[in-house]
């Protein structure tokens, strides 16, 4: 899921890239501003819909939950969680069928999301309260 970027510092700055990421499928893009760092948003997520994750300030914790049935998942379902920060311009890769949860670890955090699919183009948004997996 994690497609790694990084960074090359000389006496001009400091430039991170990602040079695998494959930006041809992007047709939306926007950001995530939490309002502190004790707010988790979440669990929200896609069964058709990709996608990716970066970090541009600051640092967040995602979770990533494998949807089994979308109208009635399995409470037990484990997240898994990966950490994006700015030192290098990770993505983080949401493929259809999994929700998120998302907590900035810093104030003033901002996360970049892209999508695969413009805002409406299709109905395809699910949400569940952050206490419904038991395992989170």
């Amino acid at each position: 899921m994690m497609l790694k970027g990084n960074k090359f510092q000389d006496e001009r700055g400091i430039i991170t890239y990602n040079n695998t990421y494959d930006a041809s499928l992007v047709k939306r893009i926007y950001t995530i501003e939490n309002a502190s760092t004790d707010f988790i948003r979440g669990w929200q997520g896609h069964k058709i819909e990709q996608r990716w994750f970066a970090c541009m300030s600051g640092k967040f914790r995602i979770g990533v939950i494998k949807i089994d049935d979308f109208d009635t998942p399995s409470p037990t379902l484990e997240p898994l969680y990966f950490e994006l920060n700015t030192d290098q311009l990770d993505f983080l890769h949401i493929p259809a069928g999994n929700i998120t949860s998302v907590q900035s670890l810093e104030e003033n955090s901002k996360l970049l999301i892209l999508s695969d699919y413009f805002l409406g183009e299709i109905d395809d948004e699910y949400r569940f309260p952050l206490e419904y997996f038991k395992n989170n």
